[in-house]
């Protein structure tokens, strides 16, 4: 994927985030940084499902449509669905029309609201923090998956989730702040809170 270009700000950015505008706008002000709420988590949760396959451009651009159709991610709301949301979300031209995918999102709302019994999602998905967080120079540095999120994925699965695979998990954990994988050099290295910029 490159190296780091500095942008007109003088911010340095990897090449992904470099030039469209909405992922610039992503990279600058979302990504990497730490979201501890339930509805929050589970969106990015769906959301890193449906891009399985996919750039993430592709999901991002579509965003307020999902949103739109699956209740603003609202656990609740989406455990609810039924056989007829099925068929509407499969209809939707705005979205990601996967069945599979659609299926596992509403599996994952019931999954998220009984996981609540054990403590909710945040603190579950959360408790899977490494000790440690990789430095990548380059993105050749930048693991596909890693020892937590093979085991986030099967401890996910257990809890009755569904399209959780550990590179799938790998890459909510780097949305969401649990590993910092932003090239060292970038303006955002560190800022999360989460890690320092050296680690």
């Amino acid at each position: 994927m490159g190296e780091l270009v500095t942008g007109e700000d003088g911010r340095a950015r990897p090449v992904w985030a470099a030039h469209d505008e909405l992922m610039r706008h992503y990279y600058d002000t979302e990504w990497g940084m730490p979201v501890r709420d339930e509805r929050g988590l589970f969106e990015r949760l769906s959301l890193e499902a449906f891009q399985s396959g996919l750039s993430w451009a592709t999901i991002l651009r579509k965003r307020e449509n999902f949103r739109a159709a699956f209740a603003n991610f609202a656990p609740d709301a989406v455990a609810a669905f039924d056989d007829k949301d099925r068929e509407r979300l499969l209809t939707d031209a705005g979205i990601v029309r996967n069945r599979r995918k659609i299926d596992a999102t509403i599996t994952n709302a019931r999954a998220t609201v009984a996981l609540r019994e054990q403590g909710g999602l945040v603190d579950f998905i959360w408790g899977f923090r490494p000790a440690t967080t990789p430095a990548p120079r380059d993105y050749t540095e930048v693991p596909s998956q890693s020892p937590e999120s093979v085991s986030l994925s099967k401890a996910l699965k257990k809890a009755g989730f569904a399209h959780v695979g550990p590179t799938t998990m790998f890459a909510l954990m780097e949305a969401v702040g649990i590993v910092d994988t932003h090239l060292m050099g970038s303006w955002r290295r560190g800022s999360s809170g989460v890690w320092p910029s050296g680690a």
